[in-house]
Order: C-alpha cells, then sequence, then structure tokens
C-alpha cells in the first residue's frame, strides 16, 4: 500500500480536481473490501476453530455460535453503511480480547494459531472501518458530517424515548 493512502491532507485541499476525488472512490473501495474480506475471515476461521480445527471439545464446541453477531453487520458492510463500518470497529474488540487471550493461555499449537489469525484479522477490521470512516467523512465535507452528526443524535433521542 502506497505511503500516500494514508495523507489525508491530499483530500483536503479545496482545489481538489476529478483525479483526486476518482483516488478517494478508489481508497474507499479498498477499505471495504478488506473489511468485508476481514469479516468473512473473521466467521470462517470462527467456524473452522471451534468446529473441526481446535474445538474446545472434541466432535465440535457450541462456542461455533460466537460468529454469530459477525454475521449481523455483513449486510450492512455490503450495502456500504457508514453506521455498520462505526459499530462494527467497536465490536471488533471483543473478538481481539478473546483471540489475545486464547493465544497466551498455553492452548494447543492449532488453537494458538487460530487465535493469532483471529487476533491480526481484528487488526485489519479495524484499521479498514476506522480508515473507510475517515476517508468517507472527509470526502464528504462539513455538511455532511453535521447532517451525519445530526441523524445519530436523533435516532439515539428516538432509542431513548421508546425506553419505558
Amino acid at each position: 500500500m502506497p505511503a500516500s493512502f494514508f495523507r489525508p491532507e491530499r483530500m483536503s485541499h479545496p482545489s481538489a480536481d476529478t483525479a483526486s476525488t476518482a483516488e478517494t472512490a478508489s481508497r474507499v473501495a479498498l477499505t471495504r473490501q478488506l473489511a468485508v474480506a476481514s469479516l468473512v475471515g473473521l466467521i470462517v476461521v470462527g467456524l473452522a476453530w471451534e468446529l473441526w480445527l481446535a474445538p474446545l471439545r472434541e466432535g465440535g464446541s457450541w462456542w461455533a455460535i460466537k460468529v454469530l453477531p459477525l454475521a449481523v453487520p455483513l449486510a450492512g458492510l455490503l450495502k456500504n453503511r457508514m453506521y455498520t463500518y462505526r459499530w462494527v470497529s467497536l465490536l471488533v474488540w471483543l473478538y481481539f480480547t478473546e483471540g489475545v487471550v486464547r493465544a497466551t493461555s498455553g492452548e494447543s499449537g492449532m488453537s494458538t494459531l487460530m487465535a493469532v489469525l483471529q487476533t491480526l484479522l481484528c487488526v485489519a477490521l479495524f484499521v479498514a472501518c476506522a480508515l473507510h470512516v475517515r476517508l468517507r467523512l472527509r470526502a464528504a465535507g462539513a455538511d455532511a458530517v453535521a447532517a451525519d452528526v445530526a441523524a445519530a443524535n436523533a435516532a439515539a433521542e428516538r432509542a431513548v424515548a421508546r425506553k419505558p
């Protein structure tokens, strides 16, 4: 990945031309692909780990259901929903923590390998989501950010109003 990928000042210049817009779009597409691939990878690793490769019990483990919450945001990432990228970047830390704990707990070699792989996929997913949100907000400009904040505040107020 070129070093210029991480330089947001190139995108924030007021005289951005069409080439810069196309470059931003390609970066957003790349972060989207990385996020989706990392999420699918986490689902596959979680299932393979707990069902076949190194389950906690012989014949598979009920721990395989831990991947169900990861299936929920997949549709949102595929539909390119900004809100999904934001909350996935928080959810992924639960799986990161599990990977680190199980990688350092002295389990079997295969389980340790799967834990390290899960941890790396979590880092990739977090970085992809964070960059995706940052790139899209910078490209959208101040008006879009203000509208996004207003929509999030309105959704939070509706959620609070629904509580008994």
